[in-house]
């Protein structure tokens, strides 16, 4: 007897029209995701896409009070949500909450809480930045994830994560004291003027989505560019 069966001619003819449809429905996929790669399109900066620039106002990002100009007497040390609002080319007011990373969260604290965090800490406070020593704006998105980070119960100066547990200290420039993000979340100086909060410079710091610093003034340079 031999240790081998002989294969079914029409096994055999099953097997290859099954592979073949296979193979043409793997081509087919690979081709349809090739052309729908290729329609989609191209990543345009818009005035609301932007990063907060010098000059915007920070406005309210609650539904109820959206758009309205956040004022000193608007603040605790419970974060208040914020947007930056600029201008188009033609001068209209823009809200820019069409990047993520531009929603932010503003605190009022006592004067002569705030520290500068040290060299290993991987934040930078500016001082200058901060109204009335008591003023403060970060971009409320975790680094280690994105997800909005409110205020520690327990502690309304710490933040909290929900997602994975992060945590920042608030006065010292969101400096990371606990969890996986691998970076502070970035300050937004700003400063008071005719009663509202404007904005004297972009982040100072990497937001969520740039791997390095030098990617983030990379990007920066090139908004500079497009908006002029």
């Amino acid at each position: 007897m031999t240790r081998y069966k002989k294969q079914d001619p029409e096994i055999t003819r099953r097997k290859f029209i099954n592979a073949a449809l296979g193979a043409g429905a793997a081509v087919g996929t690979v081709s349809l995701v090739t052309t729908l790669g290729a329609a989609k399109p191209a990543f345009r900066l818009t005035p609301d896409k932007a990063p907060p620039q010098e000059g915007d106002i920070l406005v309210h990002a609650d539904a109820s009070k959206e758009g309205q100009p956040i004022k000193i007497s608007d603040l605790s040390e419970n974060l208040v949500a914020a947007w930056p609002m600029g201008k188009d080319k033609d001068g209209n007011n823009v809200i820019r909450k069409g990047e993520p990373n531009n929603q932010l969260a503003v605190f009022r604290f006592e004067q002569g809480g705030f520290e500068e965090p040290g060299k290993d800490d991987h934040a930078e406070l500016k001082l200058d930045g901060i109204i009335n020593g008591q003023v403060v704006a970060y971009s409320n998105k975790c680094t280690h994830a994105g997800c909005a980070v409110p205020n520690d119960p327990n502690d309304a100066t710490k933040l909290f994560c929900p997602c994975h547990s992060g945590q920042y200290d608030a006065l010292r420039g969101c400096k990371v004291t606990g969890g996986p993000p691998p970076r502070a979340m970035p300050q937004l100086p700003i400063k008071l003027e005719n009663d509202q909060l404007v904005v004297t410079e972009t982040f100072v710091t990497a937001p969520y989505g740039f791997l390095t610093e030098g990617d983030w003034e990379q990007y920066r340079e090139q908004v500079k560019e497009i908006l002029g």
